[in-house]
């Protein structure tokens, strides 16, 4: 697992969603780390929304980020719990073409070596819509760190290797 430095950097233009009934723009914290992670990475923010936990609003969202030829990638960030107003992953699960499970599980892996068996709490997920990536991340800043740091930011880098979501991009529609 290596950054080959003889490809070059190609930025992903990414959009971040963060669901929530009580955050807004003004205090969207894990909203701004990943916001901050992205750009500090050399990527392009290609979209920024609040939206509700609510599954129609998420879905209705999502559509037209996923239809937007301008956006590579969606990270969410909330709604990934237990609760009953926690519907992110279904929501995701009604557009998605293919989901992604190793996402959630090396997640999940990487959370519990921070806060240990709560991380069985966490639905994170992830899969491909129309050409388009999807993340979801819980709403903690701690999460969404562990997220981009951990998994992310090398997926997402066209020069790591063995392997990365980036050099999949021109086939993701293929049939």
């Amino acid at each position: 697992m290596a950054i080959d430095e003889s490809i070059a950097f190609r930025p992903v233009r990414i959009a971040v969603l963060t669901v929530s009934d009580t955050r807004t723009l003004a205090d969207d914290r894990s909203g701004d780390r990943l916001v901050e992670r992205l750009t500090g990475a050399g990527h392009e923010l290609a979209g920024r929304a609040v939206v509700r936990d609510d599954a129609e609003t998420i879905v209705s969202r999502l559509h037209g980020w996923i239809d937007d030829p301008e956006i590579d990638v969606i990270l969410t960030t909330g709604g990934t719990g237990v609760t009953g107003r926690d519907v992110t992953p279904e929501a995701l699960a009604r557009v998605w073409d293919k989901e992604i499970p190793g996402f959630g599980e090396l997640f999940r892996w990487l959370s519990y070596q921070s806060i240990g068996t709560s991380t069985i709490q966490s639905r994170a997920t992830a899969g491909v819509a129309r050409g388009t990536y999807i993340f979801a991340l819980p709403g903690s800043t701690g999460a969404v760190t562990d997220a981009w740091d951990g998994i992310l930011a090398s997926q997402l880098d066209v020069r790591h290797k063995p392997c990365n979501f980036v050099e999949l991009m021109p086939r993701l529609t293929e049939r």
